[in-house]
């Protein structure tokens, strides 16, 4: 699997992911203060193809996927409004390891595609489909809302008995101030 710096992924979660878009990541991390790599699971990796989509039918989400990389700043790119997307500095979902989606709660227009996230079910179905046209079949488990300041890295970026899934956008209050929501939240999912 490929190594990835953890350190520059979580930066997107610390970036706005609500109504406005913003420059940055509004509560950098330190490099010292984070781990630089992901476990290498010890099983060889899955051969699978880009993920195009994500539908979570108890939630309405029904989005295509785009590739998210890294921003000049180090930060984890964002999608564009309307949009999900995958880490591709990360495993790819169905392969062994936490596969990362991040998108919008809202934006200045209203709802956005994770909008609903943060009442997604234990249980609940997440297909993710690939390139190939196979679907990829996640099932939700615990759901955390986090401080920004205070991301469980370790846990999401940590090692896995094999394909793993994690959803990720902001949450909490809207500090006006900053244009940023205070926190982030996270649902953990297994391959099903």
């Amino acid at each position: 699997m490929r190594r990835l710096a953890v350190v520059a992924a979580c930066l997107v979660l610390t970036s706005a992911c609500g109504a406005e878009a913003s420059p940055g990541p509004s509560q950098p991390f330190r490099v010292a203060d984070q781990p630089s790599t992901v476990a290498t699971p010890s099983t060889p990796a899955r051969t699978v193809s880009e993920p195009a989509r994500i539908r979570i039918p108890s939630i309405g989400v029904d989005a295509r996927l785009v590739p998210l990389g890294l921003a000049k700043d180090g930060s984890m790119e964002t999608p564009a409004f309307g949009r999900a997307g995958w880490y591709e500095e990360g495993p790819k979902p169905g392969e062994d390891g936490p596969a990362v989606i991040a998108a919008h709660v809202d934006s200045k227009s209203g709802p956005d595609v994770f909008a609903r996230l943060k009442t997604l079910s234990k249980g609940a179905k997440i297909l993710v489909t690939d390139k190939q046209g196979k679907t990829h079949e996640f099932v939700a488990g615990r759901k955390q809302q986090t401080a920004k300041t205070a991301l469980p890295v370790k846990q999401i970026w940590g090692e896995t008995d094999g394909p793993a899934l994690r959803l990720i956008t902001c949450g909490g209050a809207f500090d006006k101030t900053t244009s940023h929501y205070v926190a982030n939240i996270i649902v953990w999912a297994d391959a099903a």
